[in-house]
C-alpha cells in the first residue's frame, strides 16, 4: 500500500489552517455588533471606544514591531491616508456604531452591518472608478431592500430599533467602507496588520479628550464580569485578533477563496445577537437578513469572477 506524500499532508494541513483563520476572523468581526450593544448599555461611548482602540493597539503592537523597519519609509501621503483611516475607521465607526446600537436591536444592527460589502462596492465605483457590473448593482439593491424590509415590515417594537438607530449604524457602515477603500490603497505596499496598528495608535489621542469629558459619568465599580469581558473582547477580539486572523488567512488564500468567507460575518452577527442578547426571533428578521445576505453572496461571486479574470493568461 502506497504511503501518502508528506507534502500532500502538509498542504492539506495548511489549507485547513487558512480556512480556520478566515472563518474565525470574519466571525470575530461579526461579533462586534452584539458586543457593542452590551458595551454601550453599560459604558459611555467614547470611553468604550478608547478602551477598544487602546486594547487593539496593545495587542497588535508585537506583530507590528516585526515590521518596524518599514515605518521610516512611509510616505507623507500614506501617513495622511492612515490618519483618515484612524478618523473614519476607528473614531467614526466606533462612535456611530455605539450610539446606533443604543437605539437599535442587535438583530437590526446585524442586518444593517451586513450591507457593508454592497456599500463598499458602491463607494468603490463612485470614488475609485471601479467598473459596475450587474452583480454589484443587484447586491446594492439587495442591501437597500433588506434594510427596508426590516424597518417597514414590522413596528418599532417588533424590529427593536428606531429609524435613528438604523441611520447611525448605517453611518458606521459608511465609515467601515471608507476604512476598507483607504486601506486598499495602502496595503498594496504596506502590511495590513501594521496599518491596523498605526491607525489604532493614531486614534487614541483623538479619543482622549472626549473620554475625559465623559469620565465623570463612568463608574467602573458598577460593571460586572460580563461587561468587562465585553469591553475587552470589543478591543482584543473584534479589532485586533479578528484583523490578525483575517489578514493571516488572506495572505495565504486566493482572492476568490477569501471572498467566499465574507458571508461568515453577517451570519455571526445575527446568530450571536440571538445568543448573547437573548432577542426574540421574528420572521421579518429572517426575511430582511435573507435579502441582504443574497447581496453578500453576489459580492463573493463578483470577487471570485474578478480573481478568475486576473489569473487567466493573456493570449499572444
Amino acid at each position: 500500500m502506497s504511503e501518502r506524500p508528506a507534502s500532500s499532508d502538509s498542504q492539506t494541513s495548511q489549507k485547513a489552517l487558512t480556512i480556520t483563520q478566515l472563518i474565525a476572523g470574519m466571525a470575530m468581526f461579526g461579533s462586534a455588533t452584539p458586543v457593542s450593544k452590551i458595551v454601550t448599555q453599560a459604558a459611555p461611548v467614547f470611553i468604550a471606544s478608547l478602551f477598544r482602540v487602546g486594547l487593539g493597539a496593545v495587542f497588535l503592537a508585537p506583530l507590528a514591531w516585526r515590521r518596524r523597519e518599514t515605518v521610516r519609509d512611509i510616505a507623507t501621503g500614506d501617513w495622511m491616508r492612515i490618519g483618515f483611516i484612524a478618523l473614519f475607521g476607528m473614531v467614526g465607526f466606533s462612535a456611530f456604531m455605539l450610539y446606533g446600537m443604543r437605539l437599535a436591536s442587535g438583530v437590526t444592527g446585524a442586518v444593517v452591518m451586513s450591507t457593508t460589502p454592497a456599500v463598499t462596492a458602491a463607494a468603490s465605483m463612485v470614488f475609485l472608478r471601479d467598473r459596475s457590473t450587474w452583480r454589484k448593482l443587484v447586491a446594492i439593491g439587495c442591501a437597500v431592500s433588506g434594510v427596508l424590509i426590516l424597518q417597514l415590515g414590522g413596528s418599532g417594537a417588533e424590529t427593536g430599533g428606531s429609524l435613528w438607530g438604523v441611520v447611525l449604524v448605517f453611518a458606521a457602515v459608511c465609515c467601515e467602507s471608507a476604512y476598507t477603500l483607504l486601506g486598499k490603497t495602502l496595503t498594496k505596499n504596506m502590511d495590513p496588520v501594521l496599518v491596523a496598528f498605526l491607525a489604532s495608535a493614531l486614534s487614541i489621542p483623538l479619543f482622549v479628550p472626549l473620554a475625559v469629558w465623559q469620565w465623570p459619568s463612568f463608574t467602573p465599580s458598577d460593571f460586572d464580569v460580563g461587561v468587562w469581558t465585553a469591553l475587552v473582547w470589543y478591543g482584543v477580539g473584534t479589532l485586533a485578533l479578528g484583523s490578525w486572523l483575517w489578514y493571516a488567512g488572506v495572505q495565504k488564500a486566493e482572492g476568490a477563496t477569501a471572498a467566499a468567507f465574507m458571508g461568515v460575518m453577517p451570519v455571526s452577527a445575527l446568530v450571536l445577537s440571538y445568543i448573547l442578547l437573548g432577542e426574540a426571533f421574528a420572521w421579518v428578521h429572517l426575511a430582511g437578513f435573507a435579502v441582504v445576505f443574497s447581496g453578500v453572496l453576489l459580492m463573493s461571486w463578483e470577487h471570485a469572477s474578478m480573481s478568475d479574470d486576473s489569473e487567466t493568461p493573456e493570449e499572444d
